[in-house]
């Protein structure tokens, strides 16, 4: 009698769901737009069925919304759903960041840094794009160091979301090297091992962009 199932490669609709959440978080699908299961189906070359269960995961995650006869839609984010996912994205990190501290700390330390190289050189070109495009590696990559599956699930999510503030964000840093400057500081307080200054610069991190997004009064700001 075999006791393991055969390995299976990434699922369609997994696929699907990941194309979808990139797309959301880009605002190539702007927040409140109705997802046409017809058109999606036809411009991804798949059959409804997958596509089906990868909206059903997006609904799961909290991106899609379904309106009773209406049907799907990107959610508008709110002012205090903004708030909210600033306090979990900070759970998750510092969660992620004092695993990585217990081992490897230098290594994750060493791959960050290179980032903030990345995020500089856009920074001096002012391009927008590949600032964004570090930023996000810079965490996706900070919480995937710390090797939990359940952290980097829900960072996934939370980093969707995140994208879908960005464009207001940036607007919102007339010195782009200010983002530069903060992740070099967590970067560097990771390879001091010093979990302290890791959690608080975190902290501050996210409250700076938090209050640049929302210090406006402008509730859905961060559907851009």
């Amino acid at each position: 009698m075999a006791i393991f199932d055969p390995v299976e490669r990434e699922s369609t609709p997994s696929i699907i769901a990941g194309k979808l959440r990139t797309a959301i978080g880009r605002g190539q699908i702007p927040a409140g737009s109705q997802l046409g299961e017809t058109e999606l189906a036809k411009e991804l070359g798949v059959s409804r069925g997958p596509l089906r269960e990868a909206m059903q995961r997006l609904t799961q995650e909290g991106l899609l919304i379904s309106i009773r006869n209406r049907g799907l839609f990107v959610i508008t984010m709110t002012e205090e759903e903004v708030r909210d996912m600033y306090v979990a994205r900070t759970a998750v990190e510092r969660a992620a960041s004092e695993l990585i501290l217990q081992k490897n700390a230098q290594d994750v330390a060493g791959q960050l840094l290179r980032i903030v190289k990345s995020m500089k050189k856009a920074a001096d070109k002012g391009d927008v794009d590949a600032m964004s495009e570090a930023d996000m590696e810079y965490h996706s990559t900070l919480v995937a160091a710390a090797e939990s599956p359940r952290l980097s699930r829900m960072h996934n999510t939370l980093l969707t979301e995140t994208r879908m503030c960005l464009t207001a964000l940036e607007r919102r840093y007339p010195n782009p090297h200010a983002r530069v400057e903060e992740h070099q500081a967590i970067a560097d307080a990771l390879a001091a091992g010093d979990q302290d200054l890791v959690g608080r610069l975190l902290i501050t991190h996210m409250e700076d962009a938090l209050e640049r997004l929302t210090g406006g009064g402008h509730a859905a700001a961060a559907t851009a």
